[in-house]
């Protein structure tokens, strides 16, 4: 009986240390999602109570001289415009590359050049910036050129084209190579985790290649993909110094071969170091209109994702 009751006891010990194993990390887990939310309301909060002097400021007293909207307007179109520039060309690009890397390049290919997609999320992007400034630029005028000659009938091809090619489309492309690593490896990870049982049946059924993907793989990583586009949205909508080196600012213009047009974040980083008094509201209030734009692009992301969920293989 007592040699029973000693070998319970190691069990009973281990099973009551898990409880409270489970209570510390549910508590601490807690806490950190509480933390989340509480740095959230605090910074959106900040910018608030900062942002308050610019909208009950005269309309003449605000840079431009007709209130606040119509200088966030301009800003925040220059932003949603090179932040598209950037998805469309970011996007089919990253997946076929995450589709080749995943399901056609063998490994001794498919790993390096993995490795050197994933190198390019390392890269600072004021380097990005200098590159884009000093190589991509110049060599763009000429496409420029031709491009408002041939069709500046098109209103985002009307010229004269810049001459030093610091235009919106430059600073698209550029927002287009730093977000290509966010799409390519987060589609390569879901790319790999689509069950092989699937692909297996697909292709055993007669599929092509180009069939299986379609109908096996596409499906199972549609939510990550959403995912994956919307982080890299957040990226393009924030990003400063990149296009703050790129693009010559000017007014709102519909042509992408000019030089104007400006995001929100670039004229923050440009004019904050000398702001004072209604101005610093200004960036300010600029700040809050991204933190805004950002939040309700995630939400609608959260809503994408949730109406597919049924393709996710977590179900």
């Amino acid at each position: 009986m007592s040699t029973t009751l000693s070998a319970r006891r190691p069990g009973t010990s281990s099973s009551a240390g898990g409880r409270a194993g489970d209570a510390v990390f549910s508590g601490l887990s807690l806490a950190a999602g509480i933390l989340i939310f509480a740095v959230l309301a605090a910074v959106a909060l900040f910018l608030l109570l900062q942002a308050l002097p610019t909208f009950t400021a005269p309309a003449a007293e605000i840079t431009g001289g007709a209130g606040f909207f119509s200088y966030i307007g301009p800003l925040v179109v220059g932003t949603l415009i090179a932040s598209v520039i950037a998805l469309l060309i970011a996007t089919p690009v990253g997946i076929l590359v995450a589709l080749y890397i995943s399901h056609y390049a063998p490994a001794r290919i498919s790993t390096p050049v993995g490795y050197v997609i994933d190198l390019l999320a390392a890269i600072p992007s004021v380097i990005y910036g200098a590159w884009g400034a000093t190589v991509l630029a110049p060599a763009l005028v000429p496409l420029y050129t031709w491009l408002s000659e041939h069709a500046g009938f098109i209103p985002f091809f009307q010229g004269p084209a810049s001459q030093t090619g610091k235009t919106m489309l430059t600073a698209g492309v550029v927002l287009a190579i730093m977000i290509l690593p966010i799409i390519t490896s987060m589609s390569r990870e879901i790319f790999s985790q689509t069950p092989k049982l699937h692909e297996e049946a697909a292709l055993a059924l007669g599929a092509t290649r180009w069939e299986m993907i379609r109908m096996s793989v596409l499906p199972f990583a549609r939510p990550g993909i959403v995912s994956s586009i919307m982080l890299a949205l957040g990226r393009a909508l924030g990003e400063t110094m990149a296009v703050a080196l790129v693009l010559s600012s000017g007014p709102m213009i519909a042509s992408l071969v000019k030089s104007g047009n400006q995001t929100i974040a670039a004229e923050i980083a440009l004019n904050f170091p000398e702001a004072y008094g209604l101005r610093l509201s200004e960036l300010i209030a600029a700040g809050l209109v991204l933190f805004l734009i950002t939040l309700v692009v995630n939400m609608i992301a959260r809503a994408i994702i949730a109406r597919y969920k049924e393709f996710s293989g977590a179900n």
